[in-house]
């Protein structure tokens, strides 16, 4: 497909033309570990093996550089595994990372727990606060880790200033676009090197699928980044990459309406007497709503809210809600609700990273925004 079609017609056709055997509409779910050689070496299609290339796979690749506006995508069995091989490419033992001050549990966890155990180091930073993310560099600093909006808190980060301290200094900027998705937010567009997805959240967009993504208009890091993912092995399966290209055939509209709701969902929460603060970045009030109006086409449908009471009205509030689903994971067609602190971000206690315990989540699906916000209510009291 051309770059120059729009990012609906690109989300249900880039990657995907109709099989040349049959004329399906739909990418076939190639459900094979090996492939006839027509010789030794000849291969068909450069086919060999699917931890290296499936053709499924290969559909959701095409896929996703074509929505994020990259050379290359790159497709693994998790978000997770996408950040293992990204950071086992660039880094050494002896490079520093600067991380976020509110980061996903997840990522957290991984540069904490595993990848300084090979030596790498990591250090904190405000990364809404490009002075502050330039204060943070070191000489042996190789990347610069950003989340916007971020998890739990919503923060918002610009990604052309950061982009301007990291290349100013020979760093690489990566961008987690898990909450905004690629139909609201272009990182790549904007200077980031890498673009960083868990494709389980809004990409799939269905709550029946894990997966996750790399994506950057660097041929040579391309490069360099496929023989990671093949040499570490990580790649999502046939399956899971139909699943996913499934899901994003919808994206545009899901998130129009997830946005909707969760504008409507933020301004219920601001003049609720039991809410002491919301997190939301379409609200005129955060601190960079203009920065995100800016980078981003709208809000996404994350919001956060901390409650009067403590972390026991928090939990009481997550176990009372019927719409909302008290669970794990965002970014599908349902709403969910739950406690950061105790649930996705609890690796980060006593760090840094370390979340209010007041601290309500939101992934605000696409159901009635009426009924959404009558739950709300009740939960609420």
């Amino acid at each position: 497909m051309s770059d120059q079609h729009a990012f609906e017609t690109l989300a249900i056709h880039a990657g995907q033309e109709p099989d040349p055997l049959t004329g399906a509409v739909v990418p076939p779910i190639y459900q094979v570990s090996t492939y006839k050689q027509d010789g030794v070496g000849g291969l068909r299609g450069g086919y060999e093996y699917s931890r290296s290339a499936n053709p499924t796979r290969t559909a959701l690749e095409e896929n996703l550089a074509a929505l994020e506006g990259g050379v290359r995508g790159l497709a693994f069995a998790s978000g997770l595994a996408a950040e293992d091989t990204l950071l086992r490419t660039l880094l050494a033992p002896g490079d520093h990372v600067v991380i976020p001050n509110d980061a996903y549990g997840g990522t957290f966890r991984l540069f904490a727990k595993v990848i300084s155990r090979w030596g790498v180091e990591w250090s904190v930073a405000d990364t809404s606060d490009p002075a502050a993310v330039r204060a943070a560099l070191r000489p042996s600093t190789k990347v610069i880790w950003v989340e916007t909006p971020s998890n739990p808190l919503l923060g918002i980060s610009d990604i052309a200033a950061l982009a301007e301290v990291a290349h100013s200094a020979g760093i690489r900027l990566v961008i987690d676009n898990t909450f905004a998705s690629p139909y609201l937010q272009q990182p790549l567009a904007l200077g980031a090197d890498v673009v960083v997805h868990s494709t389980t959240k809004y990409m799939g967009g269905h709550s029946d699928v894990v997966g996750g993504a790399l994506i950057t208009a660097d041929a040579a890091l391309a490069e360099e980044l496929a023989y990671h993912q093949n040499a570490m092995g990580a790649v999502a399966g046939p399956f899971d990459s139909w699943l996913t290209l499934r899901g994003i055939k919808t994206l545009a509209v899901r998130m129009d309406r997830h946005s909707a709701n969760a504008e409507r969902v933020a301004e219920l929460l601001v003049s609720h007497p039991k809410v002491t603060q919301v997190y939301y970045p379409g609200l005129p009030e955060h601190p960079l709503h203009e920065v995100a109006a800016k980078q981003m086409k709208s809000f996404g449908g994350m919001v956060s809210f901390r409650v009067a009471g403590g972390q026991e009205q928090a939990v009481e509030i997550c176990n009372r809600t019927e719409v909302f689903t008290l669970g794990e994971s965002l970014g599908g067609v349902e709403s969910l609700i739950e406690h950061p602190g105790l649930m996705t971000h609890a690796s980060t206690a006593g760090s840094q990273l370390e979340v209010p315990a007041d601290l309500v989540r939101l992934s605000v699906g696409i159901e009635s925004v009426d009924d959404l916000l009558a739950d709300l209510t009740q939960a609420l009291g």
